[in-house]
């Protein structure tokens, strides 16, 4: 992997130019009437050949960083909003997964925790198992005083890739230069926004300390709850790019459709509760919705939680008016949910009247597991059709971004709804949202009564 600023900047400068080219010849190909009837399209852009898919999936998925955060950000936008051919290069990206070799690994641990940091394990597997973004996780075993100190002996060590937090700015500016001259994603998608997001995003997840912060502080929210657990920090082998926690056992949720319906919906409804808690109760949210982050054991029937860089706090008048507009969702209340996401940010008031309905539409779809009383079936939804249909007019005629909390909130909502439906989970959803709401404090004193 390219680890300073100058081999990235070769790396993005390469891409251009090899989409160019390959851009260069789909045109000609297409003025000549030498190309196949898809690709003469006029509605398909010439950047997006075939070779020039596989020519953003092989780099992007090499550089790895902003590259990849800024594709996982995209990921999250229905495939149904953007050509066919950019949804494929976000979902191939998202499952991609490039190790760098045990020389680079060595170097950043070397300077993190001093030379003499494999004296602390009892063992290091030098071949990571499992890849990120920004890094990469190798299973370890704690040395015996170590071992005493913390009270397990498994570990699993992230690394971060050398030059990803230096050049997050330099990364986004170049993604932001590529995906404009290529034309790669819809107008209406804000992408300015998405990009100033993404790099507060990115500085937070480079800095392994405050995932350690994080994940310590999740640990004692949920020190006493019967379903989910978090792994136990070893600070003495931990770094702004190195992070060492206990191993945890368990089989990721996108393995989790092969389950009985039994443990599905245990699954799905212990998900939906913890999305809801952690708005409305922690006030603290681990925001990345990667299925890869939730471990299920079907020996005990814990879900463990795992990588807490994207974890956040919200401000309390913003989730004051975003429980208004999911309560308002909540009782079909079309006027209510114009009036709070006008006041939350999602509307000026001076939309046109397709925009707003567009947009209330939508509100009330995302709303309807909630207003389902008893078990809403997420196998038997049409939530997610309906909310499609209304994107494309969304995005010709908004007016203003949405807010900025919700690009990392929607990801993890969006998250837990794809995961429910996946799993064709049935979910006691609005008795979760009336138990968990009905016990959150306005700014002004107030609870909701139900």
């Amino acid at each position: 992997m390219p680890s300073n600023r100058v081999s990235r900047l070769f790396h993005y400068g390469s891409l251009a130019v090899g989409l160019g080219f390959g851009a260069l010849g789909e045109a000609t190909k297409r003025w000549s009437g030498l190309g196949t009837l898809d690709s003469q399209s006029s509605s398909t852009s010439v950047f997006l050949t075939r070779a020039n898919v596989d020519r953003i999936v092989t780099k992007l998925t090499r550089m790895r960083g902003a590259a990849l955060k800024l594709g996982q950000m995209l990921s999250i936008q229905d495939s149904k909003s953007m050509s066919p051919e950019i949804a494929e290069v976000l979902q191939r990206v998202q499952n991609s997964a490039n190790y760098v070799p045990i020389s680079q690994v060595e170097k950043t641990v070397n300077r993190e925790l001093g030379p003499n940091w494999r004296a602390e394990f009892a063992s290091f597997n030098d071949a990571p198992f499992a890849a990120a973004s920004i890094g990469q996780v190798h299973e370890a075993h704690l040395g015996k005083n170590v071992q005493e100190q913390v009270g397990f002996d498994k570990v699993a060590v992230k690394v971060q890739y050398p030059g990803v937090a230096n050049s997050i700015d330099s990364d986004l500016n170049n993604l932001q230069s590529l995906l404009v001259m290529s034309k790669l994603l819809p107008r209406g998608m804000y992408l300015d926004n998405s990009i100033r997001v993404a790099r507060r995003e990115l500085h937070w997840e480079c800095d392994y300390q405050r995932e350690a912060d994080a994940m310590t502080k999740f640990g004692a929210l949920l020190a006493d709850d019967p379903v989910f657990v978090v792994p136990r920090l070893v600070s003495d082998l931990s770094s702004k790019m190195v992070l060492t926690a206990e191993f945890m056992d368990g089989a990721h949720l996108k393995h989790a459709e092969g389950y009985s319906q039994e443990i599905r919906d245990y699954i799905g409804t212990h998900i939906m509760r913890l999305c809801l808690q952690e708005l409305f109760d922690f006030e603290f949210m681990q925001t990345d919705p990667n299925w890869a982050n939730f471990l299920y054991n079907d020996r005990t029937g814990k879900i463990a939680l795992l990588d807490f860089g994207a974890s956040r706090s919200f401000d309390k008048a913003f989730l004051d008016k975003y429980l208004c507009v999911l309560k308002a969702a909540m009782d079909g209340d079309r006027e209510a949910c114009r009036h709070w996401s006008t006041e939350l940010g999602f509307l000026t008031g001076y939309e046109a009247d397709v925009m707003t309905q567009a947009h209330v539409d939508s509100v009330l779809e995302i709303g309807k597991p909630f207003r389902a009383s008893g078990i809403y079936d997420f196998g038997n939804q049409d939530v997610s059709s309906n909310v499609r249909s209304a994107i494309p007019v969304m995005l010709r005629h908004r007016l203003t971004p949405p807010p900025e909390e919700t690009y990392s909130l929607h990801r993890k909502l969006s998250g837990a709804f794809l995961l429910c439906i996946k799993l064709q989970a049935r979910v006691p959803c609005q008795d979760l949202f009336k138990g968990i709401t009905s016990k959150y404090t306005f700014s002004d004193g107030a609870q909701l009564v139900y």
